[in-house]
């Protein structure tokens, strides 16, 4: 079936090189700046400036959207963003590019907009009056309709409330037919204005910057317009929507169709009557901890500068794709390397992540340490400063299980989590680590024969070895050197080694991976295994990170003798063996064989000793 006219956009199969398209506006802007015949023609170069102003306004809306230590209390919807959104959403900024190529065709079309005065205040007065007079009450009607009209809704506006919660990248995720309407909507006060002889530079951009801020502010949903600022002057709520207004509009689709003004919704009978009552609501939580209880909290830390810039909060695309290390974001490390230091300073324990997994909410919390300090002697106290810290806040909010990762859980700095449990033995919360799921995956993967260890402490060797049953133990050995190993092709790295180390394996030695960060791939005659990690079910809600800051999958282990823990099995368990009973009954019903007689309301068996029965009139009686 051909998609709706005007649902796709021209450039929808270009993927990343759709930015071509504005080739010929950068290489103007260009020629302009160098060529000294053309360098009055500035106009080019504020196109390309305020088209890369609007995509830096809607980056730092959503990155502070994602910033759950700052926002979790105010959000309006509390679903958290998924992959499936993210995808759907990848190409936001279409319209942005729409409206930088309208802009430049715009300039040509109409030299007068290339020679326009730096500030006009009469223009502020006709921006103002066209906004209001023609633009509010068009994308209001306008909207309406195309809720109202189901071949509208279905082939065009649908795709924008498929996103189930509102993101600022959400404001760009339209069909192409839907955002020409949107730039006839921006452009009405902006040309109405130069028409009229009172166009400016500094109104394009006043206007345009204004225009995208409410829009970023509305689909943000998180609510920062105070309450008491309507309860000051009551009637500004009829001059201003909020996000908690448009959220409702975006989940129930029949109210709050207005721009950014619910005047018009007033007028038009369609404004939600839970708008302001919810709007206070949400204001008056908003200063409280009032925020779910995790039932399972992911202790991470960051590994390195790149890593950092791969989480919801920096950027989302990158933090749902698996992490590669990206060139083109080098020139923004000096503002990662004044970030961590700033971290390392006044940060703690802060929220990065969540999502939902069979009615249990998980968290990702980060320990605002990179990789490298780990390994530095006086930073020790610190760090297991910081751990203790998120242990004792995650026991007094109720959470059930904190694991540790990676270096948080390193034996030469916590004993691997034992400091924390010794010191604190009425701790109620589950303190694990992944390291045994890890190292059962491992296992599985090793061959059998294998029985030397190497280690440099004696203590830790001889601890492994009576954990080992005891017709096995004389069969582990333990090997102090690299080079004792040269004949040895099954390495198990459990600790970083260095190129020159691994240079001690002979060829064909496979690699397998037990260290955060992974050791190089330095040997292309041998094989490197990789991390180990969990598959996550289909049915986990509101999952958007690929990667958990340190570079792994959390591995959470629940533990037996946790009551709680078994409670919670027990409980699915059951309702799993329901399900199983439930569904095996229906396949055993879809298995038998197709009968007319089953469409029947009932079947009457007439034996043939009855001397007395009349079969004829029982079968006109059963028609």
């Amino acid at each position: 079936m051909a998609a709706p006219i005007l649902s796709s956009w021209p450039w929808e199969n270009f993927g990343i090189y759709k930015y071509l398209v504005l080739g010929p506006l950068f290489a103007k802007c260009i020629h302009s700046i160098i060529d000294e015949k053309t360098q009055k023609e500035s106009w080019c170069l504020h196109i390309c400036l305020l088209y890369l102003f609007r995509c830096f306004l809607y980056q730092l809306w959503t990155s502070y959207t994602n910033m759950l230590f700052l926002t979790r209390n105010r959000r309006v919807i509390q679903q958290g963003v998924d992959f499936k959104q993210i995808d759907k959403e990848w190409n936001w900024d279409n319209f942005l590019i729409l409206q930088a190529l309208f802009a430049f065709t715009g300039c040509y079309i109409f030299p007068s907009l290339q020679n326009l005065p730096l500030w006009n205040l009469k223009g502020l007065i006709a921006v103002v009056i066209l906004h209001v007079g023609v633009s509010e009450p068009l994308y209001y009607w306008v909207h309406r309709f195309f809720h109202r009209n189901d071949h509208l809704f279905i082939n065009y506006h649908s795709l924008h409330h498929s996103s189930p919660v509102p993101q600022p990248f959400t404001a760009g995720n339209a069909t192409f037919l839907e955002h020409l309407f949107l730039s006839l909507i921006i452009g009405i006060p902006i040309i109405g204005a130069s028409l009229l002889g009172y166009g400016s530079i500094g109104l394009i951009y006043g206007y345009v910057s204004i225009f995208d801020f409410l829009r970023c502010l509305g689909h943000s949903n998180v609510e920062v317009v105070p309450h008491k600022l309507f309860e000051a002057i009551p009637f500004l709520r009829y001059l201003l929507y909020t996000p908690t207004y448009y959220s409702l509009h975006h989940t129930e689709l029949e109210t709050n169709f207005c721009l950014f003004m619910p005047l018009f919704d007033a007028v038009g009978k369609t404004l939600n009557s839970r708008s302001w009552e919810l709007h206070e609501k949400i204001n008056a939580n908003a200063g409280k901890n009032n925020c779910k209880v995790p039932d399972f909290v992911f202790l991470a830390h960051v590994v390195d500068l790149t890593s950092s810039m791969h989480v919801l909060f920096v950027f989302r695309s990158f933090a749902s794709l698996p992490y590669t290390t990206r060139m083109f974001l080098l020139p923004i490390l000096p503002g990662a390397f004044l970030i961590m230091l700033a971290m390392w300073v006044w940060s703690k324990a802060f929220v990065v992540s969540f999502y939902n997994l069979r009615k249990r909410l998980h968290q990702t919390w980060v320990v605002p340490r990179f990789g490298f300090q780990y390994f530095l002697p006086f930073a020790t106290a610190g760090i297991n400063k910081q751990i203790e810290d998120a242990i004792l806040r995650a026991d007094r909010l109720g959470v059930k299980v904190i694991s540790l990762a990676a270096l948080n859980k390193n034996e030469s700095l916590n004993g691997g989590g034992t400091l924390f449990v010794n010191k604190h033995p009425n701790l109620k919360v589950r303190v694990v680590h992944g390291n045994t799921l890890t190292a059962a995956v491992i296992l599985n993967e090793i061959p059998k024969d294998v029985t030397e260890m190497l280690t440099i402490s004696t203590e830790r060797f001889q601890k492994i070895q009576k954990e080992a049953p005891a017709d096995c133990q004389s069969y582990l050995v333990q090997i102090t050197k690299y080079h004792a190993a040269q004949n040895c092709k099954t390495w198990i790295v459990g600790k970083w080694i260095t190129p020159r180390e691994q240079g001690w394996a002979p060829s064909g030695t496979h690699f397998h991976q037990f260290v955060v960060p992974p050791i190089l791939s330095f040997r292309r005659d041998c094989t490197y295994g990789d991390l180990a990690a969990m598959r996550l079910p289909e049915d986990v809600e509101g999952l958007g990170s690929c990667e958990e800051i340190n570079g792994l999958k959390s591995l959470m282990v629940e533990c037996s003798e946790d009551k709680d823990m078994v409670s919670m099995a027990t409980e699915e368990l059951g309702e799993a063996m329901e399900e199983e009973k439930r569904l095996q009954d229906l396949l055993l019903k879809s298995l038998l064989p197709k009968d007319d007689a089953d469409e029947r309301d009932c079947i009457l068996e007439v034996r043939a000793d009855s001397q007395t029965l009349n079969f004829n009139r029982y079968e006109k009686y059963s028609q």
